[in-house]
């Protein structure tokens, strides 16, 4: 970032993009801007390849600044607007205009979004980004990268906006400083630029050096997100307050401080300032690639358990846990392998992580997914994308502080890819030990291009330096004690931060001590009259719900996940008397008693007697029965009758047979079930294909259709605006037909009328239906007059020719017949002009006649002056 602000300009660049409609909001903006602002506006649109565009002649109407249309390797200049050229994307490069050509491979065209993403990139926290009126989303990549890199960011009030779709979107990102129609935008685009910390002027205070005000901040943040900002980067602090203080017209830190505590919600802006981190699907390509292709495949396949646990920290919106589940997906395919992959989700933003779980995002995304994974894995929702269910379901997201709230432990793969260069070193290196407990051993550590493992190479191996992948060497460092796990815990229970994951085991029934105590009830209202033997009580499930007495040789305890099944927990002679009888019990309802069950304990035999009685019913309750372990002795008579000898050879012979001809049927419905599923799924599988080529085809199809629409809706804003030009230019032309005194009559090149003024009709025999006759057809009053001769005359020479010919009535006319010039040296058409001149022959007619008799009466003059002369001198 120093780099670029070294070789960025010395002013601010304002990255404008407008679509459909946006013709009348940047004339808007731009007649309410003086015209020395001292800043460079490079103006984006969605405009037709088809059609020449006339924004500069346009739009050059409008304001006193100089208009440009752009070339490549132009120069940016302030006081200037740059316009886009149609068929071309532009981009900034060291304060440079570079022109491509469109890229038509990818399918949708972003060019509001390369802009600005560029002008980000090339001139930091000087970039300005203003968002117009438009249809779809483009605009609102280039709105993140612009103000990650400390820019401002503009968007017109969307209820002022011809088309909303743009700076709905734009708005949505939650990065707009400034909401407002383009009227008032001017205004307050000055009043930013001229505020002390972004003019970089000297009397500007550098909040670094003021640690009580910062301290304050601080103090008035976690009281109110439960977040201490303490130890992240001084400089990408004091820059997002600073920003802050310029949006409020603030100068003073210690009026900042006061200001957020008067007014609350500044904190939480401020706090959402301070988390702003710019994501997108697929970000760094290589990286992601290299993920793909060598790491998963390796992961994947060496892990044998069933379920894969994943960590995205500082996941914002979602795109890169979103990213990696498709990459897993497209891993798994592609190996064979079938595991179910868990990822877990988190961030400090509590609205970005509910913005996540949604799912859904612009239709910008198309421009970072290639067709076909934009098809496979999304689809669409009126004008945004929706994740697709199976990418969905995969992961989980949830609030989490990473440096307070306790890790994930046997993690897979953690991705923390561009939130440690935001940290001071201690707590980088305290979240780096985080990583190292929560990894499993050859577990995979992503992070950002611009981030490294520190001085932690003991627990971490390199696999890609370039990427920054890294695979744990399964060592836990000292440092890590279980003390401070437990630390972090208690200081978050204590900041009671939110921070929760759904279980999603079922959970067991835990029943209520009233439960309990009936169910002593009924098991001693039973055997009240009888010796309670070892015993155990079980539902409907085989799950044991009490035991009386000792278990002694009758139960084992297996080993693995505990589990309370009856037929699992007894010794193995007396699993299947007691799945056979209990079945039985609950089926007739009557109690049943095996004899003669052996027990073999090493040299040992024991003959043991089961009494499986059925307990009461009551109300609300699962069915229960009582199993009594007895060891043989002799019976009363009237047991007798009760007592089922046990044959253990005859029940599981029998039971072999009943399974058998279950397995029989099974297996027959399971081929008959599998030839049908086989046969469905091919066919689903070639509709499949053909839905995925055809949503491809579609996709496309809508994408080019969309951009031509927003481009053609550009052409008309162009079109509406000439043609309310040349109608005022008509009637200006009409007006001066009409009152001018002067008639005319115009031809095209083939003699044929075109146009003609009012008053022409006193001289031709001419009608409005006679537009686009031959002047020959037409008659007039004019005394030996021949048009066609004379046009021709003019039409051989190139010259005009000027004749005064007379009417029937006696009326005099001065006719000019000349060529019709459409550029010079070149004409189409003639142009006959009629001047009445009956009243100036009359007035040069008398005063040829006052002028005869003048010179008349002169030269009688003289005679009797002289003999007047004589007389005198008589006199004398």
């Amino acid at each position: 970032m120093e780099k670029n602000r070294s070789q960025g300009l010395r002013f601010h660049c304002v990255g404008i993009g407008a679509s459909a409609g946006g013709l009348e909001a940047i004339e808007e903006f731009f007649s309410h801007m003086p015209e020395k602002s001292g800043l460079a506006f490079i103006v984006i649109q969605h405009l037709s390849p088809d059609y020449k565009s006339l924004m500069v002649e346009l739009l050059s109407k409008k304001t006193k600044i100089p208009v440009h249309r752009c070339t490549d390797g132009m120069q940016v200049a302030p006081d200037n607007i740059y316009m886009i050229p149609p068929k071309k994307n532009l981009s900034i490069f060291h304060g440079r205009l570079v022109l491509k050509e469109k890229d038509t491979v990818r399918g949708i065209n972003l060019p509001i979004d390369i802009f600005l993403k560029s002008l980000a990139e090339d001139q930091a926290d000087r970039a300005i980004a203003v968002i117009l009126s438009g249809t779809g989303s483009d605009g609102t990549r280039g709105v993140r990268a612009i103000k990650e890199q400390g820019g401002m960011v503009m968007v017109q009030d969307e209820t002022t906006a011809k088309f909303d779709g743009m700076p709905r979107a734009a708005i949505s990102t939650g990065v707009a400083d400034f909401i407002l129609p383009p009227k008032k935008m001017p205004t307050q685009l000055l009043a930013y630029i001229d505020h002390p910390y972004v003019a970089k002027k000297e009397n500007a205070r550098t909040l670094v050096s003021d640690q009580k005000g910062l301290t304050r901040i601080f103090s008035e943040l976690r009281e109110r997100t439960k977040v201490d900002f303490t130890y992240y980067k001084p400089s990408t602090i004091s820059r997002r307050i600073e920003r802050r203080m310029t949006v409020n017209q603030i100068n003073d830190l210690d009026e900042y401080v006061q200001y957020i505590q008067k007014y609350p919600v500044e904190i939480m802006t401020l706090y959402r300032e301070l988390l702003i981190g710019v994501t997108s699907f697929f970000r760094d390509a290589g990286a992601m690639n290299e993920l793909m292709e060598n790491c998963l495949p390796s992961l994947i396949s060496r892990t044998k358990r069933r379920e894969i646990r994943f960590w995205v920290t500082a996941c914002s919106t979602g795109e890169e846990a979103y990213t990696i589940a498709i990459l897993a997906k497209e891993v798994m395919e592609k190996i064979g392998a079938n595991r179910d992959i868990k990822i877990f989700a988190t961030d400090l933003d509590r609205d970005a992580v509910m913005q996540a779980g949604t799912g859904v995002y612009p239709e910008s995304i198309a421009a970072d997914l290639t067709p076909t994974l934009l098809g496979k894995y999304f689809y669409r929702k009126g004008d945004n994308y929706q994740i697709a269910r199976n990418i969905r379901e995969m992961v989980v997201f949830a609030q989490h502080n990473l440096v307070k709230d306790p890790p994930f432990t046997k993690i897979d793969l953690i991705s923390c890819r561009n939130l440690l260069i935001y940290l001071q070193p201690v707590l980088q290196e305290k979240a780096m030990r985080m990583f190292n407990f929560s990894l499993n051993p050859g577990g995979i550590l992503f992070l950002g291009t611009s981030e490294t493992i520190g001085n932690m190479t003991d627990c971490f191996e390199t696999v890609h330096q370039k990427y920054k992948i890294y695979r744990s060497r399964g060592k836990l460092t000292p440092n890590l004690e279980i003390s401070d796990l437990k630390k972090t815990k208690d200081t978050k229970d204590s900041q009671s931060q939110p921070f929760s994951f759904p279980y999603r085991g079922r959970r067991r029934h835990q029943p209520h001590p009233t439960d309990a105590t009936n169910l002593m009830n009924r098991f001693v209202s039973t055997l009240e009259d009888q010796y309670l033997p070892f015993s155990a009580i079980v539902n409907q499930q085989m799950e044991v719900v009490h035991i009386f007495g000792e278990t002694g040789d009758y139960f084992k305890i297996p080993s693995g996940r505990v589990v309370f099944d009856i037929t699992k927990m007894v010794v193995k002679e007396l699993a299947i008397p007691l799945a056979t009888g209990i079945q039985k019990v609950f089926r007739t309802k009557e109690q049943l008693l095996y004899s003669n069950v052996k027990l073999k304990r090493d040299t040992e035999t024991r003959t043991v007697r089961l009494r499986i009685v059925p307990l009461p019913d009551q109300k609300a309750m699962d069915p229960l029965v009582a199993v009594f372990f007895e060891e043989t002795k002799i019976l009363k008579d009237t047991e007798q009758d009760l007592i089922e000898a046990y044959d253990l050879e005859a029940d599981v012979q029998q039971r072999i047979a009943d399974l058998e001809q279950e397995l029989q049927f099974s297996n027959e419905n399971l081929q008959a079930t599998i030839e049908e599923l086989e046969t469905s799924n091919e066919e689903l599988q070639a509709t499949n294909e053909e839905l995925l080529a055809s949503n491809e085809e579609l996709q496309s199809t809508n994408q080019e259709l969309q951009s031509t629409n927003e481009e053609l809706i550009t052409v008309n804003a162009e079109y509406q605006a000439k043609i309310i030009e040349l109608t005022q230019m008509s009637n200006d032309v009409e007006n001066l037909l009409s009152t001018s005194g002067i008639e005319v009559l115009i031809l095209d090149e083939n003699y044929e009328i075109r146009k003609y003024s009012p008053g022409i009709t006193r001289i031709f025999h001419i009608l409005d239906k006679d537009t686009g006759r031959p002047i020959h057809h037409l008659s007039h009053h004019l005394v030996e007059f021949d048009p066609l001769s004379v046009i021709r005359r003019v039409e051989k020479n190139s010259k005009g020719v000027s004749l005064e010919k007379q009417d029937a009535q006696g009326r005099t006319y001065l006719v000019h017949v000349l060529p019709y010039h459409i550029a010079p040296d070149t004409y189409a058409g003639f142009m006959l002009t009629f001047v009445d001149t009956t009243d100036y022959c009359r007035m040069r007619s008398e005063l040829n006649e006052y002028r005869r008799i003048s010179e008349q009466n002169n030269a009688r003059q003289p005679g009797r002056n002289h003999n007047s002369g004589a007389g005198n001198d008589a006199v004398g």
